[in-house]
Protein backbone atom coordinates (compact mmCIF):
# COMPACT_ATOMS: atom_id res chain seq x y z
CA UNK A 1 0.00 0.00 0.00
CA UNK A 2 1.73 3.73 -1.19
CA UNK A 3 2.13 6.23 1.68
CA UNK A 4 -0.70 8.27 -0.47
CA UNK A 5 -3.34 5.52 0.40
CA UNK A 6 -2.68 5.28 3.86
CA UNK A 7 -2.62 8.56 4.39
CA UNK A 8 -5.96 8.44 2.74
CA UNK A 9 -7.28 5.61 5.11
CA UNK A 10 -6.10 7.64 7.85
CA UNK A 11 -8.41 10.38 6.75
CA UNK A 12 -11.21 8.49 6.08
CA UNK A 13 -11.34 7.11 9.61
CA UNK A 14 -11.22 10.95 10.98
CA UNK A 15 -14.66 12.39 11.84
CA UNK A 16 -16.75 14.30 8.90
CA UNK A 17 -15.79 17.67 10.90
CA UNK A 18 -12.35 16.84 11.05
CA UNK A 19 -12.05 15.55 7.53
CA UNK A 20 -13.57 19.27 6.74
CA UNK A 21 -10.83 20.94 8.25
CA UNK A 22 -8.35 18.47 7.06
CA UNK A 23 -9.45 19.26 3.71
CA UNK A 24 -9.23 23.59 4.38
CA UNK A 25 -5.48 23.22 6.21
CA UNK A 26 -4.12 20.95 2.83
CA UNK A 27 -5.82 24.13 0.49
CA UNK A 28 -4.64 27.12 2.50
CA UNK A 29 -0.85 25.17 2.57
CA UNK A 30 -1.05 24.58 -1.34
CA UNK A 31 -2.13 28.10 -1.69
CA UNK A 32 0.90 29.22 0.42
CA UNK A 33 3.63 26.56 -1.26
CA UNK A 34 2.31 27.81 -4.90
CA UNK A 35 2.33 31.40 -3.65
CA UNK A 36 5.97 30.96 -2.78
CA UNK A 37 6.67 29.14 -5.98
CA UNK A 38 5.60 32.36 -7.89
CA UNK A 39 7.64 34.91 -5.57
CA UNK A 40 10.64 32.21 -6.26
CA UNK A 41 10.39 32.58 -10.02
CA UNK A 42 9.65 36.28 -9.85
CA UNK A 43 13.18 36.75 -7.88
CA UNK A 44 14.96 34.86 -10.93
CA UNK A 45 13.01 36.76 -13.54
CA UNK A 46 14.39 40.26 -12.17
CA UNK A 47 17.85 38.70 -11.76
CA UNK A 48 17.84 37.45 -15.00
CA UNK A 49 16.00 41.03 -16.81
CA UNK A 50 18.80 42.79 -14.26
CA UNK A 51 22.07 40.79 -15.79
CA UNK A 52 20.54 41.01 -19.48
CA UNK A 53 19.86 37.62 -19.50
CA UNK A 54 16.66 37.44 -21.37
CA UNK A 55 16.81 37.61 -25.26
CA UNK A 56 14.85 40.04 -27.26
CA UNK A 57 12.09 38.34 -29.29
CA UNK A 58 9.68 38.89 -31.49
CA UNK A 59 6.05 38.24 -30.49
CA UNK A 60 5.37 35.33 -33.11
CA UNK A 61 8.51 33.52 -31.67
CA UNK A 62 6.94 34.11 -27.96
CA UNK A 63 3.44 33.31 -28.71
CA UNK A 64 5.30 29.92 -30.54
CA UNK A 65 6.83 29.26 -27.33
CA UNK A 66 3.79 29.57 -25.31
CA UNK A 67 1.97 27.19 -27.64
CA UNK A 68 4.94 24.55 -27.05
CA UNK A 69 4.82 25.46 -23.54
CA UNK A 70 0.69 24.19 -23.26
CA UNK A 71 1.01 21.88 -25.65
CA UNK A 72 3.77 20.24 -23.37
CA UNK A 73 4.64 21.64 -20.38
CA UNK A 74 7.43 19.33 -19.30
CA UNK A 75 9.57 19.06 -22.33
CA UNK A 76 8.79 22.93 -23.42
CA UNK A 77 11.83 25.39 -23.17
CA UNK A 78 10.46 27.68 -21.27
Amino acid sequence: MSNLDQVLDAAMELPLEQQEILVQILKKRLIESRRDEIASDAQISIAEFQAGAPQQQTATEVIQELREYIDNPNTANV
